[in-house]
């Protein structure tokens, strides 16, 4: 199969990540898969939700929002609608859980790291740009907040998410909008530095698909992320020997 880009079937995107893309923030990235370019940021306030007031652990929580000409026709902004929609609430909860999963919260304190994910352009994959990206920004906040001799920095193992899909007969790693709106199947995978599956959300779109088809696109989610994971700790350098260090 041809794709539209040129790739091969089990090929990613361009891969980008640029770090503190943001003056103001503690923590921020500029990633780009392909043409989707997602900005990360994460803000870190001295304080938690009211139920975890009192109990020394910390939070991750995340909001997600595509600008108006992200997409090929304009998106109105949600804030002009009053409310923001289940897609939208949906992604935010899968950022969140992500990080959390990786983050030890009570070494993190008593306090919450709001990670804001804005689509600059999407063509597909935004929420696992976003995951992706999100992790290099938080890392960046922490290792700010955490100094170099402090043995309890809070992130435990690095993370990267996927999208693949089936398409025709064809199992393809990192689709483009255009492979996702006509895939028969898609999935968007997330795991961690250590090969440990945090998230699988996969759903036939037009069909059922098998177990065995399943179980390739599992593996093709791997390989990907296996790249990712690959390019962050080259991103990061000689800063990656602290996630998962023990105390």
């Amino acid at each position: 199969m041809n794709r539209i880009d040129g790739r091969g079937k089990l090929d990613m995107r361009e891969v980008r990540i640029t770090r503190n893309y943001l003056k103001h923030a503690e923590g921020s990235a500029l990633v780009e898969f392909g043409e989707t370019k997602v900005i990360c940021a994460a803000s870190v306030e001295d304080r938690v939700p009211p139920f975890l007031k009192g109990s020394g652990e910390g939070w991750i929580t995340a909001e997600y929002s595509l600008l108006p000409r992200s997409t090929q026709v304009r998106n109105s902004r949600e804030a002009t609608k009053g409310k923001l929609t289940g897609r939208t609430h949906e992604i935010q909860r899968l950022i969140g859980r992500a990080l959390r999963s990786v983050v030890d919260l009570k070494s993190l304190g008593e306090r919450t790291i709001w990670m804001d994910c804005d689509v600059l352009q999407a063509d597909g994959g935004t929420r696992t740009a976003s995951v992706t990206g999100a992790f290099i920004a938080l890392f960046d906040s922490l290792n700010k907040l955490f100094p170099d001799n402090d043995k309890s920095f809070p992130i435990k193992d690095f993370l990267a998410a996927v999208s693949v899909g089936l398409v025709g007969d064809d199992v393809l790693l990192d689709l483009c909008y255009t492979e996702d709106s006509s895939a028969i199947a898609d999935m968007n995978v997330v795991m961690t530095g250590s090969g440990e599956v945090v998230e699988v959300q996969g759903t036939g779109e037009k069909r059922p698909f098998s177990k065995a088809q399943l179980q390739e696109m599992l593996i093709a989610g791997e390989k990907g992320i296996n790249e990712l994971l690959d390019y962050q700790k080259g991103l990061l350098g000689p800063l990656a020997w602290r996630i998962g260090r023990e105390g």
